[in-house]
């Protein structure tokens, strides 16, 4: 059963620090479920963005990591509300200090892929939020948080690594 209320509030969200902590997703599929990717070769790769509450900006689901869950669950948590998307969160990308756009804070980012496996139709913030599958080339362009950007490259990177890694051991396998 999925929950179709966003959580609100900050009263249960985890600080380290005075830092809040936020996570989030770069939710990602396979064109045409196909899960070879060359070298260079994005276009065989699509993620989804989803717009800001007010609409102004795209970016990756992202949000507050709640005293209540581990932090894939937030990061599951939070493609679900935004985006309205399932599906299996992967290895962390890493962690980025970055600045509040509305506030002269600092938050400290989690971002992990997320394998999607079923985008529904219904979401929690579906009349708040649009959200778009593109190209990597065209999140890099949309979206202006550059520790966003730095975790899709990381992303890339790996999953491009993963398929050399695949390519240097199936030959053995094809004899």
């Amino acid at each position: 059963m999925v929950c179709m209320v966003s959580r609100t509030g900050r009263h249960l969200q985890k600080y380290s620090k005075g830092r809040r902590l936020v996570v989030g997703c770069i939710p990602y599929r396979y064109k045409n479920g196909d899960h070879d990717i060359y070298d260079d070769d994005y276009e065989l790769i699509e993620v989804l963005v989803v717009s800001s509450q007010k609409g102004e900006r795209m970016m990756f689901p992202k949000g507050g990591w709640e005293l209540d869950e581990s932090v894939e669950e937030a990061a599951s948590r939070e493609s679900l509300e935004e985006a309205g998307v399932l599906g299996h969160v992967q290895h962390g990308l890493g962690t980025w200090s970055y600045k509040s756009k509305s506030r002269e804070i600092y938050h400290e980012g989690y971002m992990f892929p997320l394998l999607v496996t079923e985008q529904l139709d219904l979401w929690p913030e579906k009349n708040s939020r649009q959200r778009v599958w593109m190209t990597v080339e065209e999140a890099k362009k949309v979206c202006d948080a550059s520790w966003m950007k730095e975790a899709l490259d990381k992303l890339v990177d790996r999953l491009s690594e993963s398929r050399k890694q695949e390519e240097d051991v199936s030959p053995y396998f094809l004899s």
